[in-house]
């Protein structure tokens, strides 16, 4: 038996077919990183009338004619008929249906009829709402032309994958999603690097490094066994010893190799069509506890820029360019030996000097910003070393608590690895200089941001989010006073950086009662701050008072739009245009003169 493959033009995907979504699939569930991924990736792709890009697979049964099921591929499937619909492109009807999901097709239906009156929420599907509120605000704040995306649509494809005929779909869904796995760039840079080393030993140092490092949710110090990591980070743990210079000092002192070590080459991968397994050696209480910034394949990227010193114009963190990127790294045995040596030494200090999200005690479930390093304590119950966590920058004062929140203010920013250029900034000041002020480094790498946005000279969508962000960062380190009274403390513990993307009209754009105002001061920024999608959702188009007094959690997350709160409340309890324009000019100050 063989499967059919048709190839076919995003833009066309849904004319005259039905796909149909089985209930053995999960729901709906793509984020705002993966749907903004996707629309970026199609955005920065095309960039001739030349060239095509590949979307990926989409795997599918057919059922009736130009009816499918869909096996594979569902979660990128909804997110373009959600894309295409807010583009506004012919559908076929049902083009897309969940199957015994009333919640879900009624909301596909309503998205789809722009005439219907707003759903009722208990009976609409908040996923997929979400999806499409998600897509409208990247559009808006990004400011892309609808009918230009339209034509890149047209050199966006899929391949269409129809699997045979009388297959037993429960075994082949089964078999997909637990051998079915791709082979990974990473997994062929590392057989690479292997490949160009000389001699067995290089080869398992290089191995061991590898793998060590690709486990990014721990500190890589307990992933190496106990005996390597006394031997190659100092008696604390919490630096590589300063002995280690290069990638032969580190192989030096490691005498026994770690038997776990996958030497693997690339043929051995391929005919194996798996994964590899990587032994971690670590204590039980690193499970699970922490989540990186990034991927190991987006950190190799890092490492990467570090080294060749590239500037943020080189697309250097793109992984779409991953093996090019890389291949310089195994063109010469010295070569690879000091990439790897980079990788360890620039992880040691990512994990050290890089914000995580923490997910511990009281934050089990939805996780707080962390930034600490490992040090290692004797447990004198077990008569065992153990680590333990303790402020980069130190528990005591408000160093640490300042940089935390300045790196949170910059991951909610730059949410997509490609534009995290602040890490490679980060990392490349700390290889020269362990005593690099970070907190003035990023400040500047924050003003520089500020100015170029042209902040001063923009309105509504076009307003970059750094520029809120960082201005929430700034307000939150100083504080902030109003007509002589704090309104805001510094350095507040109860509050932190949200994931947020959406520009909130405070007074709204159409109002359910009150007066309208002038576009220059409705778009002004006195009048907007940056919140969640759903909050934004939320908020409506109810007036100030409204938004104060039904959601005050919403309020809290911008440190700007609490500042707005409280003059609201002053004087006739109303947010106005003259409040907005005072609150624009002091917001400015503090950009220009505080940051």
């Amino acid at each position: 038996m063989t499967s059919d493959l048709k190839i076919i033009p995003v833009s066309h995907v849904f004319e005259n077919i039905n796909y149909l979504v089985p209930i053995y699939q999960r729901n709906y569930a793509w984020t705002e990183t993966q749907i903004e991924q996707l629309i970026e990736d199609i955005e920065s792709s095309i960039d001739d009338s030349n060239k095509n890009y590949f979307l990926g697979n989409l795997i599918v049964n057919q059922t009736d004619n130009n009816v499918y099921e869909v096996i594979d591929g569902q979660q990128r499937l909804t997110t373009l008929y959600l894309l295409e619909k807010y583009l506004g492109l012919a559908f076929a009807k049902e083009a897309l249906r969940f199957e015994a999901r009333e919640k879900s097709n009624r909301t596909l239906s309503y998205i789809s009829d722009s005439s219907n009156p707003d759903l009722i929420e208990e009976l609409s599907s908040p996923e997929i709402l979400y999806g499409f509120q998600i897509i409208d605000n990247y559009f808006k704040n990004k400011n892309i032309n609808k009918s230009s995306f339209v034509q890149k649509l047209n050199q966006v494809f899929l391949i269409r994958v129809q699997v045979p005929q009388n297959i037993d779909l429960n075994h082949y869904f089964e078999i997909m999603n637990t051998r079915g796995e791709q082979l990974e760039l990473h997994e062929i840079a590392k057989s690479k690097l292997l490949e160009v080393l000389e001699n067995d030993h290089d080869k398992n140092i290089a191995a061991l490094i590898w793998e060590k490092c690709s486990d990014m949710n721990s500190y890589v110090q307990m992933n190496f066994d106990v005996n390597v990591r006394r031997n190659i980070f100092t008696q604390n743990w919490s630096s590589l010893c300063q002995s280690i210079k290069d990638f032969d000092s580190i192989k030096r002192k490691i005498s026994i190799v770690d038997k776990s070590v996958d030497k693997k080459s690339l043929i051995d991968i391929l005919r194996d069509n798996k994964m590899l397994n990587i032994t971690i050696t670590q204590s039980e209480d690193e499970n699970e506890r922490f989540e990186s910034t990034i991927s190991f394949p987006n950190f190799l990227l890092q490492v990467n820029a570090v080294m060749r010193k590239l500037g943020e114009e080189d697309a250097s963190l793109d992984d779409k360019h991953f093996l090019n990127n890389l291949s310089w790294a195994w063109s010469t045995p010295e070569k690879a030996k000091d990439f790897l040596f980079h990788l360890l030494k620039c992880r040691v200090l990512f994990d050290k000097y890089v914000l995580k999200r923490e997910f511990a005690r009281d934050y089990k479930e939805t996780g707080k910003w962390s930034l600490q390093r490992l040090e290692k304590y004797r447990d004198k119950k077990k008569n065992s070393d153990k680590p333990k966590y303790v402020g980069t920058l130190g528990d005591e004062g408000n160093d640490n608590k300042k940089l935390r929140t300045l790196q949170s203010c910059l991951r909610i920013t730059y949410t997509t690895p490609k534009t995290m250029h602040w890490i490679t900034v980060v990392l490349s000041n700390l290889l020269e200089d362990e005593g690099t002020n970070i907190i003035a480094l990023l400040e500047n790498y924050c003003r520089k941001k500020i100015v170029e946005s042209d902040y001063q000279n923009r309105s509504g969508f076009k307003i970059e989010r750094i520029v809120f962000s960082y201005l929430d960062y700034l307000i939150y380190r100083d504080g902030y006073s109003y007509d002589g009274k704090e309104i805001i403390s510094p350095m507040q513990e109860d509050w932190q950086f949200q994931f947020r993307s959406s520009i909130e009209h405070f007074h709204p754009q159409h109002p359910v009662e009150g007066e309208y105002w002038e576009e220059d001061e409705l778009n002004g920024f006195g009048n907007l701050a940056l919140i969640t999608v759903s909050g934004n959702s939320k908020f409506s188009n109810l007036p100030p008072a409204g938004k104060i007094n039904s959601y005050p959690s919403i309020i809290n997350q911008s440190l700007k739009l609490k500042v707005m709160e409280k003059m609201t409340r002053l004087g006739d309890g109303k947010w106005t245009e003259e409040k907005s324009s005072i609150h624009k000019d002091e917001m400015f100050d503090i950009l220009k003169n505080k940051g």
